[in-house]
């Protein structure tokens, strides 16, 4: 994800993205995606907003040109404290989600503003609307998720995470995220358990490695004092070593709450 719409604050980890291209757009409209991406990672803001705004006119209507023109007066907002971009930004994802209401990175921008905006009771209805129209998604119960880690409710963010990784036993957000939660409520034996099947799920995640490595480094001296005999030859007790990896039910943004391969903060239009 584009690092500068990161936002590092409590919700730091919902992140969005630029869309160089609006789906079914022809050359000239992919181009001005592309060059309003680029300006916008420059910081030149009013420049990627005349190029999203020409995408737009070539392709009235396109949820992506209005996503990007929303996330760059959201980056706006944020960045120079005008209140009036932020207004604006909301029209756009308004405007997005009118045309395309399961567009991922509108509904956690929307849902990220809302919570900048102490709207969370407004951000947490966007997520559950987008999770019952896409009840084969993970990306909304992984959103909400981080939305109830927001707010302090672990137990329902593992929640969603557990109900994330029924509908994608594999996916790497999910099982970041979660091991993030589990390494936070010092269960590194989880944690790592989870992190370890991210890895394997593929792609490269980095900081995701450096952890398992971490982890599995401070765990490997209670795994060989656990396979010595106690005093007197006894058999160890059943708790020893490590504890049981992650269920299969049980399945990121190391901190967006679009990062790698977890991480979504709120900000940059969608280049994909």
């Amino acid at each position: 994800m584009p690092k500068p719409a990161d936002r590092r604050g409590r919700y730091g980890w919902v992140g969005l993205v630029l869309s160089a291209s609006a789906a079914g757009c022809g050359g000239l409209v992919r181009n001005d995606n592309a060059e309003g991406v680029r300006l916008y990672q420059q910081g030149n803001y009013l420049g990627a907003v005349n190029h999203f705004q020409q995408a737009l006119q070539q392709q009235p209507g396109s949820p992506d040109c209005f996503y990007n023109l929303g996330a760059t007066y959201h980056q706006q907002a944020k960045l120079f404290g005008r209140p009036d971009d932020m207004r604006t930004a909301e029209q756009y994802y308004h405007l997005c989600l009118s045309r395309n209401p399961d567009h991922p990175a509108c509904n956690r921008g929307l849902a990220v503003l809302m919570v900048e905006t102490g709207r969370g009771g407004d951000a947490v209805a966007i997520l559950d609307g987008w999770s019952r129209r896409r009840p084969g998604d993970p990306d909304p119960q992984i959103e909400l998720a981080r939305l109830c880690q927001e707010h302090g409710d672990l137990r329902e963010a593992e929640t969603h995470l557990i109900d994330a990784l029924a509908i994608s036993p594999g996916n790497p957000r999910a099982l970041v995220a979660l091991g993030q939660l589990r390494e936070a409520t010092g269960d590194t034996t989880l944690a790592l358990a989870n992190y370890s099947r991210a890895l394997a799920a593929g792609g490269s995640q980095p900081v995701v490695a450096s952890r398992v490595a971490s982890l599995g480094a401070a765990q490997a001296p209670v795994s060989r004092v656990a396979a010595l005999p106690p005093p007197g030859g006894f058999p160890a007790p059943n708790g020893w070593g490590p504890g049981p990896a992650a269920t299969p039910m049980i399945v990121p943004s190391v901190p967006p709450i679009v990062a790698p391969p977890a991480d979504v903060p709120a900000g940059p239009p969608m280049a994909r």
